[in-house]
Order: structure tokens, then C-alpha cells, then sequence
């Protein structure tokens, strides 16, 4: 795209009840219509894919002044001070992250990373990331964690991404969450040796993908959705790990 043409992108945090209207819109056309996704909030007739969780989350919201100030991105995201007024992380209703919150160092969750189908592989998530990156560093998180997502919820049809990213990817026991005992789904389903590495790989998500190359980490065991049409993962990442050469890298388009 010529340069005189290119997206004018603004990232802001949500401010509005219309900023946060246009985050949930995007999100059902995302998470509803395009992956399947449902909830007991979300609102079919309005078009809102929305959960009991947002009121307390800050809304990264990416607009394009070419639309019409148009929300072609949105990430979702928690601090430890906001959780405690909620009464918990949205993950905790899928992971034990006891060992996180023990840490006495501060966790950022977070969630609902989406572009509009448009504005993926390119330039738009880099700015979200940015943005992130300064929120991260304007309030001093030192622990980033949150659940992504596989499409489906059959584990068997990934037992080889999921078993790749159980014996290469595991975190270190001092940022080992754990799926809740009572829904915990082994990601332990191919021994290693029989790991097709570049088939698994093709089968990890975008933004899987990027959290890993930047020094993330997975969770032990995965929580599988069936409302939202998903098998979860919970990524862990050192704050520290996140350096402007890594950053440089997170570039495409990933819902998560």
C-alpha cells in the first residue's frame, strides 16, 4: 500500500460507552460469526459479543481515521488492582493462578485480542502491541498471563500442537499455572518423540506463536470451551523478556 494511502492509526483506551460498544462489536463479528463463539451475555440482536468481566477491564481500542474513526482492533486488559475489585481474574475461572498472585509482583491478564479480518498481517497489530507495551511499562507489570485459544474443542485433533507446547514450551515451575482440577485437559497427548514439529506448528495460532518467540510460556493443561468453541491455553510472560527487538517481531493480525 502506498505510503499517501496507508491506515492512520490511533490506539486510545476505551473512554465511552460507544468506545466500548464498537470493541464489543468487533469481537462478535470475530469471536461469534467468524469462530463460532457464544456466551450467556453476548447480545445475537445488537451484535455484541460482551461478558460480566468488561466493566472492569481497560479496553485498548485501534482506530482507523480512514473508516470513519472505525475500531479495527481491540485488547482487553486487567491489572492485579482492578481483579481485586472484581473478585478475580477472568482466567481463574479456568486456571489455578494462586502462584502468580503469591508472587507479590504485578500481573496484567490479557484477553480478547482481535483485528477486523482487513487489517490483518500487517501494521495494525504492531500498534496495539506498542500500545501495550506502554501500558505494561506506565504502570511497572512485571508478570503478563492470559488464555488463548484453539479453534474446536476436540484435543485429540490437536494432541500435536498441544503436545508440542507441553514438552517445549512448559513454564518454569515458578510461572506454572494450572487448568482448574475440575476441567483440566492433559496437553500431554504425543509422546515427544513423536512430535511432528512443522505440522504442530501450523496448527499454533498466530498469537501463540508471537507470545512464544517473545519468551513466553504455556500453562500445565488445557480448558476446553465448548460455549465459545475453544480449547484454552494459559500463556505466562516475564515482563522483563519483552525488549523493543522482540516487540519488533509482533506484526501480524491474531485473534485471540
Amino acid at each position: 500500500m502506498d505510503s499517501a494511502h496507508a491506515p492512520q492509526f490511533r490506539v486510545k483506551l476505551a473512554s465511552s460507552e460507544d468506545d466500548l460498544r464498537a470493541a464489543q462489536r468487533l469481537r462478535y463479528r470475530v469471536f461469534v460469526e467468524e469462530l463460532g463463539g457464544d456466551g450467556p451475555l453476548v447480545d445475537h440482536d445488537a451484535r455484541l459479543e460482551r461478558d460480566r468481566f468488561d466493566q472492569w477491564f481497560d479496553h485498548l481500542i485501534l482506530i482507523v481515521d480512514a473508516r470513519g474513526g472505525d475500531v479495527v482492533g481491540v485488547y482487553r486488559v486487567l491489572r492485579d488492582d482492578q481483579a481485586q475489585r472484581a473478585g478475580q481474574f477472568y482466567s481463574e475461572d479456568e486456571y489455578d493462578i494462586d502462584i502468580l498472585k503469591r508472587s507479590g509482583r504485578r500481573l496484567l491478564e490479557l484477553g480478547r485480542s482481535c483485528l477486523d479480518m482487513d487489517y490483518r498481517g500487517g501494521a495494525a497489530m504492531y500498534h496495539l502491541w506498542t500500545a501495550l507495551a506502554d501500558y505494561v511499562s506506565r504502570h511497572g507489570i512485571e508478570i503478563l498471563f492470559g488464555v488463548a485459544s484453539f479453534h474446536g474443542t476436540d484435543t485429540q485433533e490437536l494432541a500435536q500442537p498441544l503436545s508440542l507446547l507441553h514438552h517445549r514450551h512448559l513454564a518454569p515451575p515458578p510461572l506454572r499455572v494450572r487448568a482448574q482440577p475440575a476441567h483440566f485437559a492433559s496437553m500431554d497427548l504425543v509422546p515427544e518423540a513423536d512430535l511432528d514439529r512443522r505440522a504442530a506448528m501450523l496448527k499454533v495460532p498466530a498469537l501463540i506463536k508471537a507470545y512464544l518467540r517473545l519468551g513466553g510460556h504455556v500453562g500445565e493443561g488445557a480448558f476446553v470451551d465448548h460455549d465459545f468453541n475453544t480449547t484454552d491455553i494459559c500463556l505466562v510472560m516475564d515482563a522483563e523478556r519483552m525488549s523493543e527487538r522482540k516487540k519488533s517481531i509482533y506484526t501480524k493480525g491474531v485473534t485471540g
